[in-house]
């Protein structure tokens, strides 16, 4: 029997350890590129876009993918922080609208979830679950409405467009809604026999219950629009005003070198979050219900 037990386990293990490895190796790849000279990393990949016909007499040549550089170079990195000026002002591009539209959501869902989940009003169900649909709809579907609306407000081509959606978004509600719903009523009972009201219900009890999911909830949003690109490249028409995901599809081919480098700094910020919040990520997601 533990021979039975311990086959299965073993074979799982080594499938998501395969899996976790075919996960990082792309990082990896790009954060030890982004350590190569311009003139190794045009070695390695230089056959990139080049159509090499062997019948004919071409060489069989392979790109030469190097975990580890013969020369630790931070040209790169000097290149993209210091020589040009597009990369930093793209960054708090990025910032300047990510920031607001996380603490903005977290807000407005939380009081939204708890009026979900623990208020009793007439409709309340029915009006959850229209709210739910939005969250169904791809962005292509709501896409000509969207346009129309923030053409309307005179917010085209301003941070506004990307921010006031994302702010009143459905995720949010939905996922701390599914959290507070496995609070128990019976505190809510006992902070109304003692005298306090919904606010001190809401502020005092439920908020705190409630860590783990706000912490999952930022972490989940933060790394959506950090990584947005069809709202901006609709929306804001001006370049110097578009966030960072668009600035590596601006990358010129022939600088493969800042391109990975870019991307070593474009996936930091994200590592560093995920990082500091891991367990409060984990155990939001556990109890929020959501699978997949």
């Amino acid at each position: 029997m533990k021979t039975k037990q311990w086959i299965p386990r073993l074979i799982l293990t080594l499938l998501l350890g395969a899996a976790a490895i075919m996960m990082l190796v792309p990082i990896l790849l790009t954060i030890t590129n982004s350590l190569m000279t311009e003139q190794e990393i045009g070695q390695n990949y230089g056959l990139i876009g080049q159509m090499i016909d062997v019948a004919k007499g071409g060489e069989n040549t392979f790109i030469n993918l190097k975990v580890i550089p013969d020369w630790i170079s931070f040209g790169q990195y000097a290149e993209v922080l210091v020589l040009s000026t597009k990369f930093l002002q793209m960054f708090w591009n990025s910032v300047a609208m990510v920031v607001p539209i996380v603490a903005g959501q977290t807000v407005v869902a939380s009081l939204a979830a708890y009026a979900f989940a623990k208020l009793h009003f007439i409709g309340r169900d029915k009006l959850f679950m229209l709210y739910l649909m939005t969250m169904l709809m791809p962005f292509q579907v709501t896409l000509v409405p969207n346009y129309l609306v923030i053409d309307k407000l005179g917010l085209m081509n301003h941070a506004s467009a990307i921010i006031l959606p994302g702010i009143f978004g459905a995720f949010g509600v939905f996922m701390m809604r599914q959290f507070m719903a496995h609070i128990p009523g019976a505190y809510s009972e006992a902070a109304m026999m003692d005298g306090g009201g919904q606010w001190v219900i809401f502020w005092r009890i439920i908020l705190p219950l409630v860590k783990p999911g706000l912490a999952a909830l930022m972490v989940l949003l933060f790394v959506d629009y950090w990584n947005m690109i069809e709202q901006p490249l609709i929306f804001l028409q001006d370049s110097y005003k578009q966030p960072l995901s668009l600035y590596l599809a601006q990358i010129n081919k022939d600088a493969l070198g800042i391109g990975f480098a870019a991307s070593a700094l474009y996936m930091a910020p994200m590592v560093l979050l995920f990082l500091y919040a891991e367990s409060y990520f984990i155990e939001g997601i556990q109890l929020s219900g959501i699978k997949g």
